[in-house]
């Protein structure tokens, strides 16, 4: 017998704890139920990274875990929430540490993945699925949970907060002079080649300043990956044409930097998400992840897309004999985009968006 779902939730619980362009594709989810049911409670179980960038989302409430405190993390979760029970726990997070600390929770019903689209066998800790569907991209798939739930206006909507304060760390930053936001750098984690090179992004820079007359704003963390990224390219472009801020932000302040800009580039990371979230002009480059499934959700036109041939010259497959979310973990296959690739998406989203909105003319 099925668990019945609430006609009405009263309180719902969503675990998610990462990552950045993830819980940003999350935030759409999260609006259609509040839109669907304007006094429902909402608590979002979310990591610690993440809450700073998503902290003050309106109607929700965050309970922060941070992974480094392993199950005592858990444990004092658990502690917070021992008297609350909620309606229905939205479990959204495909890893077993999800899952264990998914336990410790007391819901009516606890919804997760199809089969098909779980990991981890997240499946075993739930009591329902949302519907199977093939292809389907990250966005969709979190709103998949609230179309289960019964909701049918699934309009994207964000609205992202960013405080005053936020605004100022990226004025002092990034100056009165218009920009482009280049975020070179994926997550620095193992095979994880996301990264394009410090060649073909200087010859972006080189191109916006010169046509353009953009600065370009180079932002991500402090490890010494992304530095070194930055001083490379610093030492190949015009100092004129670049303002290095890679380590020197806060996460409300590269929002706050991402709104301002004209334009943001960057792979497969939260930067592009949090573009996308804030309508921004986003050319992602895309050749080891499957833009079809990852891409910034609303300018997925403008995506340099060289993930089918990553796939052809890495993993000898033509593109539809992989599983859907394959990888193409190779060090070489971002080298197959082409400076030109980027110019061009660059150029004419400049030449079909409003500076000030950011949104197509």
């Amino acid at each position: 017998m099925k668990h019945p779902l609430p006609a009405r939730p009263a309180h719902i619980a969503i675990l998610r704890l990462s990552a950045l362009g993830d819980v940003c594709n999350l935030v759409p989810t999260v609006r259609a139920l509040q839109r669907q049911w304007p006094d429902v409670r909402i608590t979002w179980i979310i990591g610690k990274g993440e809450h700073s960038l998503l902290t003050g989302l309106s109607g929700v409430e965050f309970v922060v875990y941070d992974k480094a405190t392993g199950l005592a993390g858990m444990r004092a979760i658990w502690r917070q929430l021992a008297d609350t029970r909620f309606d229905v726990l939205l479990h959204m997070q495909q890893a077993l540490r999800a899952s264990v600390l998914s336990l410790g929770l007391k819901a009516g019903v606890r919804v997760g993945y199809d089969k098909a689209r779980a990991k981890d066998a997240q499946h075993w800790f739930t009591h329902r699925q949302i519907a199977p569907r093939e292809r389907a991209h990250v966005l969709e798939s979190f709103m998949d949970f609230a179309r289960l739930l019964g909701v049918e206006d699934t309009r994207p909507r964000w609205d992202l907060p960013i405080p005053e304060a936020a605004r100022h760390e990226a004025r002092r930053l990034s100056g009165e002079a218009a920009y482009a936001l280049i975020s070179p750098c994926a997550n620095p984690r193992l095979r994880n080649f996301r990264n394009w090179s410090a060649e073909g992004y200087a010859s972006v820079i080189e191109h916006l300043w010169s046509q353009h007359g953009l600065k370009s704003v180079l932002t991500g963390g402090g490890s010494v990956q992304e530095r070194e990224m930055g001083e490379r390219i610093r030492a190949l472009v015009d100092a004129e044409a670049v303002i290095d801020a890679i380590g020197g932000s806060s996460l409300k302040g590269l929002l706050a930097l991402i709104d301002q800009a004209r334009l943001v580039i960057a792979p497969d990371s939260g930067p592009v998400h949090m573009a996308n979230a804030l309508g921004r002009p986003t050319v992602g480059l895309y050749a080891t992840t499957n833009p079809d499934r990852a891409a910034p959700y609303c300018w997925r036109q403008a995506v340099v897309n060289r993930y089918p041939d990553a796939v052809r010259t890495f993993l000898h497959k033509a593109p539809d004999e992989v599983p859907w979310g394959q990888r193409v973990r190779h060090p070489d296959a971002m080298s197959l985009i082409r400076t030109e690739d980027v110019t061009a998406r660059a150029d004419a989203l400049l030449a079909s968006t409003d500076p000030a909105a950011g949104v197509a003319r």
